[in-house]
């Protein structure tokens, strides 16, 4: 190749891809900020604000039926109470905050495997034809018991 080649060949960036796709992601989440507004901490964050609008709440009620010295002894216990509350939960919220989001996913993961479990119990209530039930296997369970359908106390099997 000569000099002449080389100058005339433009200078390639080598992060574009990176900046153009850094330039979409901030614009994607601007509008989503836009339209959902913001979104929600973490795990521990959210238990802080809980926390926070607990005790608001807390210091905020009035007992109509107590008289005056009651109301504030009252007013000074539940302060003292939230202080309290505040104290244990805040150096854990510190130390831990990881474990809150592991402990919120734990619990997503949990719920939706009780839905599952729930929705297939409901379908084959509701149903209610031999097929639902298991067919000639004799039950739901998969065993020689019979599916005796619906009832108040029904076991759920959730293997």
């Amino acid at each position: 190749m000569s000099d002449a080649t080389e100058r005339e060949a433009p200078e390639v960036d080598a992060d574009a891809w990176e900046k153009a796709c850094a330039e979409d992601l901030a614009a994607e989440k601007a509008r989503r900020r836009a339209q959902y507004g913001p979104p929600p901490g973490s795990a521990a964050e959210e238990l802080r604000k809980l926390v926070d609008a607990v005790s608001d709440k807390l210091s905020g009620l009035q007992a109509p039926l107590l008289g005056a010295v009651a109301q504030g002894a009252v007013e000074q216990t539940l302060k003292q109470v939230v202080r309290e509350a505040k104290a244990v939960v805040e150096p854990v919220i510190e130390r831990n905050p990881d474990v809150f989001d592991h402990l919120a996913a734990a619990g997503s993961e949990l719920l939706a495997a009780y839905r599952s479990a729930v929705t297939g119990q409901e379908d084959r209530w509701t149903r209610g034809d031999d097929e639902a039930s298991g067919g000639a296997r004799g039950g739901a369970r998969g065993d020689d018991r019979p599916d005796e359908g619906p009832s108040s106390g029904e076991h759920i099997d959730l293997d």
